[in-house]
C-alpha cells in the first residue's frame, strides 16, 4: 500500500514544486500524504506504524523529493501545462503513480477512508481539474489532525 500511495503523493508534491509554491507546500502534501498512507493501510489491516519507518515515510520523502522520481516528474510536466499522453511519451518509462492513482481512489472509497491528495491527482490525471486548481484547493483545506 505504501509504496502505491507514495507515488501518487510524488505525483502531488511534483505538480506543488511545479508551480513553485514553495517548501511548505511540499512538507504539508508529504505529511498528509504520510497520513493518506498510513489510514488506507490501516484500513486494509496493515500496522499503521509500518508506514513511520524507511519503506514508509522515508520512500515517501525520496520519491516526493527527488529528482530522478518519474512520478515527480509527472507532476512537474502537469503543472508545466504538458498533457498526459506526450509527458507518458516524454519519460519513457512507466510512471506507477498515474496508472494506481485511480485503483486507490476506489479502494480508499469502498474502505471509507478520505484521501483528498489521492482525489485531487486522480481529479488532473483525468482532466477534470487543472493543476493549479487542484493544488488550491489542497491547500485551503481546513486544519485538523493528520493522523
Amino acid at each position: 500500500v505504501g509504496g502505491a500511495v507514495k507515488n501518487v503523493m510524488a505525483i502531488a508534491t511534483g505538480i506543488a514544486d511545479g508551480l513553485a509554491l514553495g517548501l511548505n507546500a511540499r512538507a504539508a502534501l508529504i505529511t498528509r500524504g504520510l497520513a493518506e498512507m498510513s489510514r488506507l493501510g490501516a484500513a486494509l489491516g496493515a500496522r499503521p506504524e509500518t508506514f513511520m519507518g524507511l519503506s514508509g515515510l522515508g520512500d515517501l520523502v525520496l520519491t516526493a523529493t527527488g529528482d530522478l522520481s518519474r512520478n515527480r516528474q509527472v507532476g512537474l510536466m502537469l503543472a508545466a501545462g504538458l498533457a498526459l499522453p506526450d509527458i507518458l511519451v516524454r519519460l519513457g518509462h512507466v510512471a506507477e503513480g498515474v496508472h494506481t492513482a485511480p485503483t486507490l481512489q476506489q479502494r480508499a472509497q469502498r474502505s471509507g477512508v478520505e484521501m483528498p491528495i489521492t482525489d485531487a491527482v486522480v481529479a488532473v490525471l483525468q482532466g477534470r481539474l487543472s493543476p493549479a486548481r487542484a493544488l488550491q484547493q489542497l491547500m485551503s483545506r481546513e486544519a485538523r489532525p493528520e493522523a
